[in-house]
This record gives structure tokens, C-alpha cells and sequence, in this order.
């Protein structure tokens, strides 16, 4: 009996502490990227470029997806108040799916966006991927990330441990309480990953 009281003991303080050091991995990515994003236009300081981070096109029900139409808008606008002079838009492309495409339509036929200052990368599996790809493939550091603000954290964490000169800039989030837990339990977790590669240097 006492054997078993101690492995339960064992087992609680173990939680505990991967409890503790998930809060950890949260905050050093808040402290590392406190102040580096923003919401309204007017506040974010010019860069040359605007990573803007793939997401679906479309829903699983075949619908227009909000956050896309959100980050495309938001990239457009920071072109439209000379906040960047180019974009680079970064995601996955494989058969019959194709992020990269999809953003430079939008942002050229309902954003009003010139097709030339463009740029695709169409393998941008993941954020960190499409934030090292922006910096040693495409050779762009002076960055206004763009995504949604509960992603921008972690795509910042990435960006300043890459020693680029990154802001966020948070495009519209969507205001479902379903989608607000689903997301900050994805992103929270997200979060731990991305400091657990850092430190040990995986990738």
C-alpha cells in the first residue's frame, strides 16, 4: 500500500511540474515577443515585407474560411497604407490543394493588390517553416508577420530566435467561443512545442 501512495505521489509531483514548465514555455514566449504586435494600422512601424502565414481557403464544409478572408484583408491593408512593399505569402501546395495560389487571387482580385509584389512559397508546411524559409530562402528579415493573434506569438518566438527584425500584425480573429477554446488550446500547446525545439535544437 505505501509503495503505491508513493508512486502516486511520484506521479502528482511529475504532473506538477510538466504543468509548471508548460506555464513557462508560454510566458518566455509572451516576454519574448511582449510589444512586437499590433492591431490597429496606424501604431504598426513600416517593413519591407508582409509574411503572410497559410491557412485554408476553405472550411471543412466547403465554405469561405474567416480567418483566410481575415489575413488576406490584413495584408492588404498594411499594402495600402505603405506599411510594406511586398508580400510573401506562404503555405502548403499539394495535388488539388493549393494555399499559396488561393491568397495571391484574393489579394489581387478582392484586395486590389499588384500581382507583382507577390511572392509564393508554396512550402510553408508549417510556421516555422515558412518563418525560415522567409529569411534563408527568400533572404526577407525585416518582416510584418501576419496572422491571427493567437498564432502570432508563436510565429514571433520563431522569427526573434531567427535574429529577424519581425513584427506581428493580428488580423481579425473570429468570435466564437467554440473556435476561442479550440485555438488557445491548440496555440497553448503549440507554444510548449516550438520553446522544447528551440532548446534542444531540433529543427
Amino acid at each position: 500500500m505505501k509503495g503505491a501512495l508513493n508512486i502516486v505521489k511520484i506521479l502528482l509531483r511529475t504532473l506538477e511540474l510538466a504543468v509548471l514548465m508548460m506555464l513557462f514555455a508560454n510566458v518566455w514566449v509572451f516576454a519574448l515577443t511582449n510589444g512586437r504586435t499590433f492591431t490597429k494600422i496606424s501604431k504598426i512601424p513600416p517593413r519591407s515585407t508582409a509574411l503572410v502565414l497559410g491557412t485554408s481557403p476553405k472550411t471543412m464544409s466547403g465554405n469561405a474560411n474567416p480567418y483566410f478572408i481575415a489575413r488576406m484583408e490584413a495584408a492588404a491593408l498594411l499594402y495600402h497604407h505603405g506599411k510594406i512593399k511586398r508580400i510573401l505569402v506562404s503555405g502548403e501546395k499539394s495535388r488539388g490543394y493549393d494555399e499559396p495560389t488561393a491568397m495571391k487571387n484574393f489579394l489581387i482580385y478582392q484586395e486590389g493588390v499588384p500581382s507583382d509584389i507577390i511572392i509564393m512559397d508554396s512550402k510553408g508546411l508549417s510556421t516555422k517553416q515558412s518563418i525560415d524559409r522567409c529569411k534563408e530562402l527568400y533572404l526577407e528579415s525585416s518582416v510584418i508577420i501576419v496572422s491571427q493573434g493567437f498564432h502570432n506569438f508563436r510565429a514571433l518566438f520563431f522569427a526573434r530566435n531567427a535574429q529577424m527584425n519581425a513584427l506581428g500584425f493580428d488580423a481579425q480573429d473570429i468570435s466564437r467561443p467554440e473556435s476561442f477554446y479550440r485555438n488557445q488550446t491548440r496555440e497553448f500547446f503549440a507554444r510548449v512545442l516550438a520553446v522544447v525545439h528551440y532548446v534542444l535544437g531540433i529543427g
